[in-house]
């Protein structure tokens, strides 16, 4: 132990308590958390429920919900003291007498309590520099109002505490859940925002529209202190009206203008609500600010978020990547292991979640969330990507930094006593209810309950990995004994420099685990740090009455953080009121800033590390601004960005739609759809008078459309004249008939029931040189398609299409045909057996691209889709020769949706990008622990059964709840009488040897978007692009130097909406750019730096030139808007962009530098997914010599680009 780092006090109580300190840890050698044992601390407090005829779980819904933890210093002498809140035991308050010793005073304090009593703040209430303690109240139905009243023990001074809380107007009778205090209209005194749940008779989680009114017993409930001792209930006027069932909330400044905000977390299916503080209503010309009117709140939630959990539990708010902003976790219920998931998650129904939606509930899915900020007024949720998401029944998250590194990590509580989510019991009490007496089948259901197995799990510890992921450290860190756990706090509570953990637990002892980081440096090499890293400094706030809402920025050599001081956090509870941050290897802090509540604000340079700072507020000074971001912080860069949005400046007004046709119905053990795969894009003038185009592919419920455009930049809209709507998927742009005009071809995708019968068909629409187009058939075909590419693969001097078969309908995964037609004088003949030597059944193909991968000028291809590995066809003089198990890329079967070309690393071969489904999903895959697919006619009715397995606890299981199986093969509701018998048995036994043997089965080995290098000769190496890029599933890709600094960057769009209701949409991505080196490498850049916001469920993506010469780039989102955005050159260099138009004919340019290095660029008939960008090269003349252009046929063409036009 290092003895210099212990106060003085402590050291001298360290001394003589040493042999007793250390008889009250076990394990004390092996973990970072130690649990202390009661007879040692003295702390014996225990939350004992039991069950009876008039008291218990199905009658009393909320009976095993459990207790709070509040963290104070009510005698301030600089030691944490707590009290614990309990439900049919009177709550207790320990006073901390140093070395990990307390004594109960709870009886001399005057803090005892009657009745159910939940969450816990300790906080100064009537600011006399002592604090008090609020107690939240709720109770079984029946119970009285004097029972249900709200508590206010105010610190006399003394060690003892006087109950006031009616006489102040703040005993609130309503089912009360945590109270929170804080200064929502800036007048210096603290006012109390109560979380309000509700026992109601209906079932919280069917269909209803919301209720906004206020009227609802869930309502929360808003007072405003008067500044007279006395509080008034301001919620009406407030705007705090809507219902919902909470069990967190936060106090916050999501928006970042220095008004507080609220977040809460509601359970069931009302959804989470984030109340942004209006402020006063905006003055008049001449009239004081604030003078008249009330302090609103408007619930932003939608705007925000694009999905959120579905029980909302316990929830907290924090910066967990230290950029700056405030991330949230909210906690849910989906266990992690197989057995329990499939015991406790049943089906959810597809249909009943667009109803929701339908009825303006935001999503909302059974799992834990992180909401990342992305510092522009949206959040990324990113929970399955950290490995934070499935905990099960979980409580209470907790956010801090436990082991010192510079992030925060997170503990989680959970457990229940009984485990009345059982299937099988939810499924006997239906059957049940519908025999005997009402009070017989209570009674029955009563005994089935004593036998249910109780859900006494141990709690979880995430160490934050620095890059967006955690690790579970549970067991490394100490974390492993089984409990009913609820609220928890953290606090230093023996001023040694780490956070130690309170957890208040069901019917056993409440845990205090002592955090031994700083005093046990022998269990750092375990740990993966020295014992040198565990600096830190921890920020008292002192002389402001109310400094809720006080923001400190902490920069040091390693680390910029920051933490706002919001102390009621988690479930139930109230947090240490010191802030705490780990410094790592760090010594000296560089700058300390503190923005106060009021905006006055302090800096503070070259700080002592290892202490508490106390901060005075009289030592800061005053501010113009309160906006946070105005501030020298950490805070969101204030500079332009990259992109700007130019949608409605353009005016290309277009909103992609689908019809109402659900995939699930046919085949409810898919996992997406495939009828809803759109819009693709396609790119060229059209109408010849020198301005490009744009065609948006459309639906059977609304055709596609060109866009023209005029000299001024803008877009008028043009219908395609179609015989019969179809489902487009791939469109392009190609002169068909070499009469110097563009046609289009439009590929025919999707899955409706009117085509069960029809064929595919495929059309070309041919172009009579002034943009109006007649229809012919190109192709008929049995399946779905994708993409379609063009290239003179044959050097004949004209354009061959290659088309990508999507799947077979009701046949899913089989694989479709692909095809290759040779373009014949503008007809095209059908030559796939011959070119390809087979029939071209290549997989489920979601994208393809005519590169020449070993620069022998025949143009080769490559071909990317759904459970395949990338293929690699190379040209051999007109014949298309399979290589790809020649490259060296193994292991690469994905669910791959897209590819993208360019020479990144200027070494004069085309690289490549692949988009695949990313990492932020709960299914994992690796080569030792693949997803496949089997797909067989299992019941012999005729047609296919698709059954997805995955690796759970190192085991193959199928994915899906026992009723979604059993809607695909009815049988297996006979094999598998119960769900638990169900849950039990693994993918193997499951079906006999024989039903899977001949199964057509498919893995996917890799989710990851990836860099694929051309190593040259036929060789490609594949990389994992950087982790944001994993967010979300990736369609649209562009290929451009955006910043202009003459390296390749890529533009990157995705998500994908039309997903089964159980996992959800995968909504993340908002539009990334990854800044290129030069070298292969890639850096994301911010949200707040690019300015990018395509949130939807974005497809096709490509660029066009505007009339003006400036680059325009449209997203196209599936039931969504199109998205348009410019971007400009960086200010800084003193050079401009060349457009350098190119014929049909060009296959690729040899770009000569003055720095003597040359690099490759191919202009692609189709390039990113269902998507062609302009035939244009953009280059920098102050970098460049000259272009070299070959065509297809071999011809060149040397440009010298001072002569370019």
């Amino acid at each position: 132990m290092d003895f210099s780092r212990l106060p003085g006090y402590l050291l001298s109580l360290f001394c003589f308590g040493y042999i007793g300190f250390i008889s009250s840890c076990s394990n004390v050698d092996d973990t970072l958390f130690q649990k202390m044992e009661a007879d040692y601390t003295q702390v014996h407090f225990k939350n004992t429920l039991t069950s009876s005829d008039s008291i218990n779980i199905l009658d009393f819904e909320y009976m095993f919900n459990g207790g709070g933890v509040g963290i104070g210093d009510i005698n301030n002498d600089g030691l944490q003291d707590i009290y614990f809140t309990g439900n049919q035991v009177s709550g207790a308050l320990y006073l901390n007498q140093g070395d990990f010793k307390f004594k109960d005073i709870t009886k001399t304090a005057n803090v005892e309590t009657t009745g159910w009593t939940n969450g816990v703040s300790i906080s100064d209430i009537n600011q006399d520099g002592l604090m008090d303690i609020y107690i939240s109240k709720g109770g079984p139905r029946n119970t009285s109002d004097a029972e249900m009243a709200n508590l206010a023990f105010i610190n006399q001074g003394d060690n003892t505490f006087k109950e006031m809380a009616n006489s102040m107007g703040i005993a609130d009778t309503g089912y009360s859940i945590q109270g929170l205090f804080f200064d929502y209209d800036q007048d210096g005194d603290e006012d109390l925002y109560v979380l309000t749940n509700a026992l109601v008779s209906f079932n919280r989680n069917v269909s209803r529209p919301k209720q906004v009114d206020g009227q609802a017993a869930s309502t929360d409930r808003l007072y405003r202190n008067n500044g007279d001792g006395t509080f008034s209930d301001v919620s009406q006027e407030a705007g705090i009206t809507i219902e919902g069932f909470g069990l967190g909330a936060k106090i916050c400044d999501i928006n970042r203008d220095g008004l507080l905000d609220i977040y809460v977390s509601n359970d069931f299916m009302t959804n989470d609500i984030l109340y942004i503080n209006n402020g006063f209503p905006k003055s008049k010309p001449g009239e004081k600010q604030g003078a008249e009117g009330t302090v609103t709140f408007t619930d932003r939630i939608s705007e925000y978020v694009r999905h959120q959990s579905f029980n909302g539990m316990g929830s907290n708010i924090a910066d967990i990547n230290n950029d700056g902003l405030e991330d949230i976790v909210v906690l849910d219920m989906m266990p992690q292991d197989n057995q329990r998931l499939k015991q406790t998650v049943g089906y959810f129904s597809y249909n009943k979640h667009h109803r929701d939606t339908d009825l303006g509930y935001v999503p909302q899915y059974i799992r834990n969330t992180l909401q990342l900020n992305n510092g522009n007024g949206s959040f990324s949720e990113i929970g399955q990507l950290s490995g934070i998401h499935s905990t099960d029944w979980s409580w209470s998250p907790l956010l801090a930094d436990f082991d010192n590194d510079g992030t925060k990590d997170i503990f989680i509580t959970n457990g229940y006593r009984r485990d009345v989510t059982n299937l099988d019991f939810i499924v006997y009490g239906q059957q049940a209810s519908t025999f005997g007496t009402e009070e017989g089948i209570r009674r029955d259901r009563l005994s089935k309950l004593t036998v249910l197995p109780e859900v006494k799990l141990s709690n979880y510890i995430y160490r934050n990995n620095g890059d967006l992921t955690f690790t579970d450290t549970s067991k490394k860190w100490g974390i492993t004994e089984p409990s009913y756990s609820n609220g928890a706090a953290y606090a230093d509570l023996d001023n040694d420099g780490d956070l130690d953990l309170i957890v208040n637990n069901i019917d056993d002892e409440a845990f205090l685990l002592k955090n031994n980081l700083i005093d046990k440096n022998n269990i750092d090499e375990e740990m993966g740090s020295k014992s040198d890293s565990t600096h830190y400094l921890r920020v008292r706030l002192q002389g402001l009455s109310n400094p809720i809402g006080t923001e400190v920025f902490v920069h040091s050599n390693n680390y910029s953080q920051s933490d706002l001081f919001s102390p009621v956090s988690g479930y139930l509870s109230t947090m240490d009121n010191v802030l705490h941050f780990g410094l790592g290897n760090d010594t000296i802090i560089d700058s300390l800033s503190v923005v106060w509540p009021t905006g006055r604000r302090q800096l503070l340079k070259n700080l002592d590390t290892d202490r508490i700072l106390d901060l005075e507020y009289k030592d800061a000074v005053n501010t113009t601004s309160k906006n946070l971001s105005a501030i020298d912080s950490i805070g969101v860069p204030t500079s332009p960005t990259l992109f700007t949005d130019i949608t409605p400046k353009i005016k290309i007004d277009y909103t992609h739609e689908e019809d109402n046709f659900i995939d699930f119905t046919e085949s409810p053990t898919l996992i997406h759809m495939n009828s809803k795969l759109g819009p693709g894009l396609t790119v060229g003038d059209i109408n010849a008078d020198g301005f490009e185009d744009v065609y948006i592919g459309g639906t059977k419920a609304k055709p596609g459309q060109f866009f023209v455009q005029d000299k001024n930049g803008t877009f008028t809209s043009k219908k395609l004249l179609q015989n019969t709507p179809q489902e487009d998927m791939g469109t392009l742009f190609l002169d068909v008939d070499a009469d110097a005009d563009l046609d289009l071809i439009l590929i025919n995708g999707g899955e409706n029931p009117e085509t069960k019968k029809e064929k595919y068909i495929d059309r070309i629409y041919r172009n009579d040189g002034y943009g109006n187009f007649t229809e012919s058939t190109l192709l008929e075909r049995e399946d779905s398609g994708s993409c379609v590419v063009a290239a003179d693969y044959d050097k004949d001097g004209d354009l061959d299409l290659f088309i990508g078969g999507r799947y077979m309908p009701e046949s899913y995964p089989l694989s479709p045909k692909s095809y290759l037609l040779r373009n014949d004088n503008g007809n095209f003949t059908n030559v796939t057996q011959t070119v390809f030597h087979n029939d071209a059944k290549l997989g489920m193909v979601t994208d393809a691209l005519w590169t020449d991968f070993n620069n022998d000028s025949w143009i080769d291809l490559i071909v990317v889709g759904e459970y395949m590995a990338p293929k690699f066809f190379q040209n051999d003089q007109g014949v298309l020769r399979d290589i790809s198990a020649e490259t060296g890329l193994k292991n690469s079967s994905g669910w791959w949706n897209s590819i993208a070309a360019g020479d990144f690393d200027k070494d004069g071969d085309i690289d490549y990008v692949f988009g695949n489904w990313g990492l932020n999903s709960t299914y994992k895959a690796s080569p030792e622990e693949p997803i496949s697919i089997y797909a067989k006619d299992f019941d012999n009715n005729g047609s296919i059964d698709p059954l997805i397995s995955c690796y759970r606890e190192g085991e193959e299981q199928l994915i899906y709840a026992r009723d979604v199986l059993a809607d695909q093969i009815s049988a297996m509701k006979s094999r598998f009488k119960t769900y638990e018998d169900y849950a039990k048995a693994p993918l193997k036994e499951m079906f006999l040897k024989e039903e899977l043997e001949n199964a057509y089965t498919l893995k996917a080995e890799t989710l990851e978007s990836s860099y694929v290098e051309n190593l040259g000769n036929g060789k490609f190496k594949m990389s994992s692009l950087p982790l944001q890029a994993q967010f979300a599933p990736v369609f649209g890709m562009k290929v451009d130097d955006f910043n202009t600094d003459g390296n390749l960057d890529v533009l990157l769009t995705g998500n994908f909406y039309s997903t089964e209701a159980l996992i959800g949409q995968y909504d993340a991505f908002i539009g990334l750019c990854l800044i290129g080196d030069g070298k292969g490498g890639f850096s994301p850049m911010s949200a707040s730096e690019s300015g990018l916001q395509i949130d939807g469920d974005a497809k096709g993506l490509v660029e066009l030139q505007s009339a003006s010469g400036a680059p325009i780039l449209l997203a196209g989102q599936n039931s969504g808007p199109i998205m348009a955005y410019t971007y400009t050159a960086n200010d800084t260099l003193e050079e401009t962009v060349k457009i350098i138009p190119v014929a049909s004919d060009i296959a690729y340019a040899i770009i000569h530098e003055k720095n003597k290095k040359t690099y490759r660029h191919e202009f692609a008939y189709g390039n990113g997914y269902l998507s062609q960008s302009s035939r244009k090269l953009r280059l920098h003349p102050e970098k460049t010599e000259c272009i070299d252009l070959f065509s297809y046929t071999g011809q060149t063409k040397r440009i010298q680009l001072n002569n370019a036009k």
